[in-house]
Order: structure tokens, then C-alpha cells, then sequence
């Protein structure tokens, strides 16, 4: 058997991929094989799927892009050497160091922090390959000139493909985003999430509707209702498992739906809130009410939304009297502080992609204190301060949401963070504000999706 001898390091070729000259990492620790990819877009029928990728081959020269293509072999959870474990598509194509030539599998990942675009692993390396550790470039070098002038190309700016997740397609909410969509030249499609069911387990991911797959989406805007949460995650993840982009993700939405865990969030990041308690022996609920500084107090259910499930205990006995109820239900709530000098008034911001791009005051109507308008408050532009918009940024953030409404009260100390919402509605702050803040929610999602390039 001739012995085929490769340094630590090669030039190689992809030919299959029009690949002509990459320069790779042999690295026998590492037992799959990765290539650089961006912009990678599955595309094709559900039972024989390809995927489309661009490399840019040369480090230095990222205006060196090519346009790749190749059959999807599998999909796998592979982990890197930082111990980060990514969902990669894996392709088989030929690979050539030197005047040898053979089949390999190779993952596609971001390497763009990488010395080497590419990374031949022990998998690749059959009986009759040595590996010298000491040596370089023992085979061949190639060199990126083999491109000529095909780092000539032009973006596209291609037409995005997206999923509204939603069971209320006829809201207001919904129908701006519908319409924002179309105006930009977008392909949009309402899809109700309690009718996706799921199959996991083939070759990719799928999620069907109305018994047939769905066809594959570049971006999903969840806007999942409460009593929905649960299921409307597991559907979410499943979209992200076919690729798509997801706006907001499941695991951010479930921090904000869960009150608890994001007022811990919130506070491990020293970020100003309502002093809150909780427990669930119900022998402390005298000393739960002197925690938020005694009445009167507001205890507020887990599951609350729209200011539902949340309670004005005016009184120390009406707070023991409530907290008593509340347990007999056997219901998981808050008891927080009242703050009074918001006088019944608190601030919406609106977040999307780090900034904030819209906010209102909403007042509670007399006689009130939530100021949801859904509880008959009402609404006006603010302009706000830096300090509360530095807040709600922030809030955001350490939540994971894209898409965000933070809801402050502003305290004698400062803004505290009254609640997060993952699918803030947008009729309340539109019209106050009279901005087009589903027009910016579409254009913050165009430049999360890279567009693809072909050579002029």
C-alpha cells in the first residue's frame, strides 16, 4: 500500500463545489470535517432536499464569493473545539490535495473566525494517508488566482419568504404585519400555530399544517398567544430546526412568560424593578407582605396578561385575604410593591433589535390602576428619557428578545421594569406615536438574513 503523506496544513480543491483552491487545516483531533459557509438556504422537495451556501474562500478577500450547491447527506449536532454544539448540514463532495482525489463528508459552519476556512478531519483521512504534525504543505500549492475574476459579483436582494405564527390573523397587530411584508416585496403567510403538528426523527426537521408540509420558510415572526406558550415554543423550535430565522426565540419567549424567572433575570442583571416575592408555603404570608414593604400590594398570577390575574391589595388584611384565595386555587403567583407615585401611569417601549423605536404613556382610566389598554387606559406619545430608554434596551437584552415591549414605571428611584412582552401589540403605540413600526420590525428582519450573491 502506497503511503499518501499530507502536512498539518494544505492547499486543497473542492471540484464538485467549483472549489478550486482552499487552503485547510489537517487536524486529526477533530473528527468531522467543516467547511466555511454563510448564507446557508436549504431549497428542494422535503424527501431529496439540497442546500445552497456561498464560501468565501480567501480570508483576505472577502469580496471572493462563490456560489455553492450540493445534496443534504444529514444533519447533526457537531461540537467545536470551544464547546459550543451547533445543528450543521452535512454534504458529501470530492476532495482533491495533490493528484489525489476522494469522497469526504464535510459540515457547513461559520468559520469566519478561523485561520482556515476549511478543516479535514479524521474521518477523511483513510488507511493509506499519513499525517506529519512537523510538516507543511508537503503536497502541491495552489493559489487564489485559479478564481480569476469571479470575486465580481452582485447582491441580490431577493424577495424573503416568511411565517406569521399566529391564531388571531385578523388583529391588528397581525394585518400590519401582513401588510408591511407585501409593501416591501415579501411573500408572507399567517400561519396558525395550534394546527402545526411536527415530525422529527427523518433526514431534516418538518412541520406540517392542514395534512401537508409546509414548505420552508427564510424567517418565522412568532406572535404566540399565552394560553399557547407551551405548544407555540415547541413549534418555533421546530421552524428553527428547518432553517428558518426566528424573530424572537422559544427559549426568550419563555423566560418573558414566565414572571418569575424574568424578574430573576432581570434582577441578577441589576436591573430596576418592583420588589417582588414569592413562595409557596402558605406559613409565610405575613412576612411575603412585609418583604414588598407591606400593603398596599399587588399580587399579580404568573400566567397574567393584559393586566388580568392582577390584583390591588389595598389593605395588610385584604393582601393576607387575597394571598390565602390565591393558594386555595392552588395558583402560582407575585407580590410585588406598589409603586405609588407612578400614579396609575407606566411607559410601553418599544425594542426592536436593540433599539428603541417607538414609546407611550399609557394612563389608567380613574379609578384604575393597571393602565392596559385593553383595561380601557389610554395612551399618548413621550418623548423619553436616556435613563429609561438605557433600561429598556437592557431589559431586552438580557431576555433575548429581538422584538420587545418593555413596560417601566417611573419611582421615586428610578424606571423599574414591570413586565417584558415577547409579542407586544402594535395598535396602541402605532397611533400614538404615528410611526410605521411594523414597516421597521420588516426592516430590521431584512438585514438578519444575508442576501445571496451570483457574478456579474
Amino acid at each position: 500500500m502506497q503511503i499518501f503523506k499530507l502536512g498539518w496544513e494544505e492547499w486543497l480543491s473542492l471540484p464538485d463545489l467549483k472549489l478550486g483552491a482552499i487552503k485547510a487545516k489537517i487536524d486529526t483531533g477533530a473528527k468531522t470535517s467543516a467547511l466555511h459557509a454563510s448564507v446557508i438556504e436549504p431549497f428542494g422537495p422535503i424527501d431529496n432536499p439540497s442546500v445552497r451556501f456561498l464560501v468565501q474562500p480567501d480570508p483576505n478577500d472577502l469580496d471572493l464569493s462563490i456560489h455553492c450547491a450540493a445534496p443534504i447527506k444529514d444533519r447533526r449536532s457537531v461540537t467545536s473545539s470551544n464547546g459550543e454544539t451547533e445543528l450543521r448540514y452535512v454534504i458529501e463532495t470530492s476532495v482533491q490535495i495533490g493528484d489525489r482525489q476522494w469522497p469526504v463528508e464535510i459540515t457547513l459552519t461559520n468559520r469566519e473566525n478561523m485561520s482556515y476556512r476549511m478543516l479535514l478531519g479524521r474521518t477523511a483521512i483513510t488507511d493509506d494517508i499519513f499525517v506529519d504534525p512537523n510538516s507543511s504543505f508537503i503536497q502541491p500549492k495552489l493559489s487564489y488566482a485559479l478564481y480569476g475574476d469571479k470575486n465580481q459579483h452582485t447582491e441580490i436582494r431577493r424577495p424573503l419568504k416568511i411565517a406569521l405564527l399566529t391564531r388571531e390573523p385578523e388583529n391588528y397587530s397581525s394585518k400590519r404585519i401582513l401588510e408591511a411584508a407585501v409593501e416591501r416585496g415579501h411573500s408572507i403567510e399567517a400561519i396558525n400555530t395550534s394546527r402545526c403538528y411536527l415530525k422529527m426523527g427523518g433526514l431534516d426537521s418538518e412541520v406540517h399544517y392542514d395534512g401537508a408540509p409546509l414548505p420552508r420558510f427564510d424567517a418565522v415572526i412568532p406572535r404566540i398567544g399565552a394560553s399557547t406558550t407551551s405548544y407555540g415554543m415547541a413549534v418555533l423550535r421546530q421552524f428553527k430546526n428547518t432553517g428558518a430565522y426566528c424573530l424572537n426565540s422559544a427559549e426568550a419567549i419563555g423566560a418573558s412568560r414566565d414572571k418569575l424567572l424574568a424578574h430573576q433575570i432581570l434582577a441578577g442583571a441589576k436591573i430596576g424593578t418592583p420588589v417582588t416575592a414569592f413562595a409557596s408555603s402558605p406559613k409565610d404570608t405575613k412576612h411575603l407582605i412585609e418583604l414588598v414593604g407591606g400593603s398596599p400590594a399587588v399580587l399579580k398570577l404568573l400566567s397574567s396578561t393584559q393586566g388580568r390575574g392582577v390584583v390591588l391589595a389595598e389593605t395588610k388584611k385584604a393582601a393576607e385575604s387575597l394571598v390565602d384565595a390565591f393558594r386555595g386555587l392552588d395558583a402560582n403567583f407575585l407580590i410585588q410593591e406598589f409603586i405609588e407615585e407612578a400614579a396609575g401611569a407606566d411607559i410601553r417601549c418599544l425594542v426592536i433589535g436593540g433599539k428603541v423605536v417607538g414609546a407611550m404613556k399609557r394612563q389608567a382610566q380613574e379609578g384604575e390602576f393597571r393602565s392596559n389598554l385593553h383595561r380601557g387606559g389610554s395612551a399618548k406619545k413621550v418623548k423619553i428619557s436616556k435613563e429609561v430608554r438605557d433600561v429598556a434596551r437592557r431589559a431586552a437584552k438580557q431576555l433575548g428578545l429581538v422584538v420587545a415591549g418593555v413596560d417601566i414605571l417611573e419611582s421615586k428611584t428610578g424606571p423599574k421594569v414591570l413586565e417584558v412582552n415577547s409579542s407586544p401589540g402594535l395598535e396602541g403605540i402605532e397611533k400614538a406615536t404615528g410611526k410605521d413600526l411594523a414597516g421597521l420590525l420588516i426592516s430590521h428582519l431584512e438585514t438578519r438574513i444575508t442576501p445571496l450573491a451570483r457574478y456579474r
